[in-house]
């Protein structure tokens, strides 16, 4: 699988001489939208696991087939700042009203967290607000290890369960593509037809007015010689008379 590049951060210089980092790309609110509902679906998993780095791999990936090219540590940071929104309002005061002109994404939020119950919850909160930068003995690294395959096979099966579905959902779009385009053949074919018979209609009308033409002639000028013949015998009559 393809994975997005990752965004690089510059160095700029600002008009006193000082160093000013590049702001990464702005998040649009389908992108935050698609964050939140996958990090929804992977909320399992991550609350199972103390090493997310490799569910936010997989975060990365899933966005990335949806459009969104963000890396795990961009995903990351975004969730962390909606996390920290969010805690801000719903420990706030009633002055800080959540609604979706200071924060549009509180249902998503509270969606996710809605199955976790008290202590749990802001224990949960506060945990994944942090940075994991826990140092690790010698003795847990094996434990870490098994840990961290044990992640890892599930990030896989959670890839391979979306790339299964999308497989499923492009596969009923080219079926029904293909049957839009059999029925626009056969509306083609039928349309070709009827011109068809127009045509051999319109074709067997022209022979049968040339053929009534012709008769017409042909007694038309059969009038003509009788007439003619008729009009001899009466001359040949007036001169023998005289």
């Amino acid at each position: 699988m393809e994975l997005p590049p990752p965004h690089h951060h510059h160095v700029l210089r600002g008009p006193h001489g000082q160093v000013t980092p590049e702001r990464l790309p702005k998040w649009s609110h389908a992108e935050t939208k698609e964050l939140l509902a996958v990090r929804a679906q992977l909320d399992r998993n991550f609350s199972a696991s103390k090493r997310n780095k490799l569910l936010w791999q997989a975060v990365s990936d899933i966005l990335f087939h949806r459009g969104f090219r963000r890396t795990p540590d961009q995903c990351r940071s975004k969730w962390k700042n909606l996390l920290t929104r969010f805690k801000g309002i719903s420990e706030g005061s009633g002055d800080q009203i959540m609604n979706r002109t200071s924060f549009p994404f509180g249902e998503e939020m509270r969606k996710i967290f809605r199955e976790r119950s008290g202590v749990a919850q802001l224990v949960q909160l506060d945990r994944e607000s942090e940075e994991e930068a826990e140092k690790k003995s010698a003795t847990r690294k094996r434990r870490k290890r098994e840990k961290d395959n044990l992640g890892r096979m599930a990030v896989e099966g959670v890839v391979k369960e979306f790339m299964r579905r999308q497989a499923g959902t492009d596969a009923l779009w080219l079926k029904a593509a293909q049957a839009r385009e059999a029925e626009r053949r056969a509306e083609e074919a039928a349309w070709r037809r009827a011109m068809e018979e127009l045509q051999a209609e319109r074709m067997q009308r022209e022979r049968q007015w040339r053929q009534l033409e012709e008769a017409r002639r042909e007694k038309e000028a059969a009038r003509a010689e009788l007439r003619h013949g008729l009009l001899m015998q009466l001359l040949q009559k007036l001169m023998n008379s005289r």
